[in-house]
């Protein structure tokens, strides 16, 4: 017998985080708002959860140069994962039912030199979700077709979203480091959402994590997730010497800078090592941080210093796949969407050991 169709009671509301006095002072509310239409090239997708990103908070403290009012948007948000609902006309690839997740692109051209390549995130046309258009933050959300991301069956949506930002974003940073299996892989604010995803993806490539944060919470949380050490910046007092100890007394291989208060110390933990890199990945507020460097030491140690953004829809693929193969473990807590404003606030304080997860269906 084939497969019946399922139908859905869309309502004319959702509930959604919106946020009040973008700024400093910035506030959150759970409110109702209209559900989206799709137009004909378009989903309609019902969010069950969506992941909370520090790239959130800059939006709501609007300080990264480009603001979420600009664009009349009050709902952020980027890590969705839920199912399809309703069908533009003309869309072919997906189906009522189907499970999808929105990513921190909503969209890009398709047409430019990056997007025929594998740049597509750094198309000059790139539409951001979140910032330009309303995020996942809200519980019915519209995406072109073309560019929601399918969610293999046997992912919880707790692990699936996370994967659309804070997974894709650093697997594409470990593939550009040109690490090694066998590589010493440095992660400063390695117990936070993207550094812990981070230190499981860097295990199940064969490399060696180190861990660089601080609390009990996020020590547990490192090493079970695939850490072989643990350096706790508040009680060591040279963290890099402790760094540079673990990995061979030479240094790291790579460093991936997930937290933005550890890049004036990034280059202090490959040490001696030749052929070195710093991976550049978390937001800084625009214009408060940097890479003090003597260019005498990238010479001589043949070290690199890159930035990556966000995965594209293959490396969201690609680390959806570990997820399925059970390499991705669920590091998150999971709150319901009244309790929002909550989550929100223990984010801002850095109070989250692995990631935020908010579900609509609590």
């Amino acid at each position: 017998m084939g497969s019946v169709t399922p139908s859905y009671n869309i309502p004319t509301h959702c509930k959604a985080g919106v946020i009040e006095n973008a700024g400093p002072d910035f506030r959150v509310r759970v409110e109702t708002v209209p559900v989206p239409q799709p137009g004909p090239n378009d989903i309609l997708i019902k969010l069950n959860v969506t992941g909370l990103c520090q790239s959130d908070v800059h939006y709501m403290l609007d300080d990264l140069g480009i603001s979420m009012s600009t664009f009349g948007v009050r709902s952020p948000g980027h890590e969705g994962a839920g199912v399809v609902v309703k069908i533009g006309e003309n869309v072919k690839n997906w189906k009522l039912g189907d499970r999808a997740g929105i990513k921190p692109m909503m969209d890009t051209c398709g047409t430019c030199a990056h997007c025929l390549s594998d740049k597509e995130t750094y198309c000059s046309s790139a539409i951001h979700t979140g910032l330009m258009v309303p995020g996942t933050y809200q519980q019915y959300i519209v995406s072109p077709a073309r560019y929601a991301s399918p969610i293999p069956d046997g992912i919880p949506d707790e692990i699936a979203a996370p994967v659309m930002c804070s997974a894709s974003t650093i697997y594409r940073s470990l593939t550009e480091s040109r690490l090694q299996p066998g590589d010493w892989a440095v992660f400063p604010g390695g117990g936070g959402g993207v550094g812990i995803q981070g230190v499981q993806l860097a295990y199940a490539m064969g490399m060696r994590p180190i861990v660089v944060d601080t609390g009990d919470d996020k020590r547990a949380l490192a090493l079970k997730m695939g850490a072989e050490a643990f350096v706790d910046f508040k009680k060591e007092a040279d963290t890099a010497a402790a760094v540079i100890k673990i990995a061979d007394g030479i240094g790291g291989h790579g460093v991936f800078v997930t937290a933005q208060a550890a890049y004036p110390t990034a280059l202090a933990y490959l040490g001696q090592r030749v052929g070195g890199a710093v991976m550049c990945i978390g937001i800084a507020p625009a214009g408060t941080m940097t890479i003090p460097v003597d260019p005498n030491l990238l010479l001589f140690r043949n070290t690199r210093i890159q930035g990556t953004l966000v995965g594209s829809r293959h490396d969201t693929a690609r680390a959806l796949d570990f997820a399925r193969r059970g390499k991705l473990q669920q590091i998150c807590e999971v709150y319901p969407i009244d309790r929002l404003p909550e989550a929100v606030d223990k984010l801002r304080r850095g109070q989250v050991a692995g990631r935020i997860v908010v579900s609509f269906n609590q």
